[in-house]
C-alpha cells in the first residue's frame, strides 16, 4: 500500500482551510445584511406604534385642562383636546357625584361636551335641571380656552388661520355690581375692538332668583354682543339683575378701553 507523501497532506489541508474561509466570507455579508434589514424593520414598526403621552400626539393634537371650579354640589373640571386650532373633544374629568348629582351629571355633561365641539367656544347653553354643574363646567371651560389663547399668543401656529384671531382676543372681567338679590359680575371677550362674547360669572341665585337669572342672563349676553356696548335693554322680569349686569358690563368695557 502506497503511503501519502507528508507535503501532499499539508497542501491538501491548506487548500481545504482556504476553501472554508472563502465560503464563510461569501456567506457572512448576506447574513449581516438580512439581520440589519430585519432589525431596521422591527425598529420602524415599534416607532410607528409609539404614542406620546401627556403632550402633543403624532397627529398634532394637544390637551388643555381648565381650572377646577367649585360648585354647590361638587367640583367641575374640563379638559379639551385641540388639533389644528380646533377643539376636537371636550370632557369633564371632574363632576358632581353622589345622590341625585349622578343623574344630573350623566344628563348634562355629555350635552355640554357636544356643544363645546359644535360651537368651538364657551358660549354654550346651561342644561336645565343642572344649573350649578353647567355653570361650573362653563367656568372651567373658559379657563381652558384662555390657556389655549395664551399658548397661541406665545407660540403662534404656522398654518392655522384660527390661531391669529384667538391671539388677538382678550378677556376682561367687570367689577362686581351688588343688587338687592345678589352680586352680578360680567366677563367679556373682545377681539378687534368688538365684543365677541359676554357672560355672567356671578348672578343672583336661590329661590325665585334661579329662574330669573336663567331667563335674563342669556338674553343680556346676546344683547351685549349684538350692541357692542352697555346700552342694552333690561329684562322686564329681572330688573335688578339687568341693572347690575349693565353696570358690571360697563366697567368691563372701560377696562377693555371700549
Amino acid at each position: 500500500m502506497k503511503k501519502s507523501h507528508p507535503i501532499r497532506r499539508v497542501l491538501l489541508a491548506s487548500a481545504a482551510t482556504v476553501s472554508g474561509i472563502v465560503l464563510l466570507l461569501s456567506l457572512k455579508p448576506a447574513t449581516d445584511s438580512s439581520s440589519a434589514s430585519a432589525q431596521g424593520a422591527a425598529q420602524g414598526a415599534a416607532a410607528a406604534q409609539e404614542s406620546p403621552q401627556g403632550g402633543t400626539s403624532a397627529a398634532g393634537a394637544s390637551t388643555i385642562t381648565g381650572t377646577a371650579t367649585q360648585t354647590e354640589y361638587g367640583v367641575v373640571q374640563v379638559r379639551l383636546t385641540v388639533a389644528n386650532g380646533k377643539i376636537t373633544k371636550a370632557e369633564a374629568i371632574q363632576a358632581p357625584k353622589g345622590g341625585t348629582s349622578d343623574q344630573k351629571t350623566a344628563l348634562s355633561v355629555p350635552k355640554l361636551n357636544q356643544e363645546v365641539v359644535a360651537t368651538q367656544s364657551a358660549d354654550i347653553t346651561s342644561v336645565t335641571g343642572a344649573t350649578y354643574t353647567s355653570g361650573g363646567y362653563i367656568k372651567s371651560l373658559q379657563s381652558a380656552i384662555d390657556k389655549l389663547k395664551t399658548a397661541n399668543a406665545a407660540a403662534p401656529s404656522q398654518s392655522s388661520a384660527a390661531a391669529a384671531p384667538a391671539a388677538q382676543a382678550k378677556t376682561v372681567t367687570g367689577d362686581v355690581a351688588t343688587t338687592m338679590y345678589g352680586p352680578v359680575q360680567v366677563r367679556i371677550t373682545v377681539a378687534n375692538g368688538k365684543i365677541t362674547k359676554a357672560e355672567a360669572v356671578q348672578a343672583p341665585s336661590g329661590g325665585t332668583s334661579d329662574q330669573k337669572t336663567a331667563l335674563a342672563i342669556p338674553k343680556l349676553n346676546q344683547e351685549a354682543v349684538a350692541a357692542g356696548n352697555a346700552n342694552i335693554d333690561s329684562v322686564s322680569t329681572a330688573t335688578y339683575t339687568s341693572g347690575g349686569y349693565k353696570k358690571s358690563l360697563q366697567s368691563a368695557l372701560d377696562k377693555a378701553g371700549g
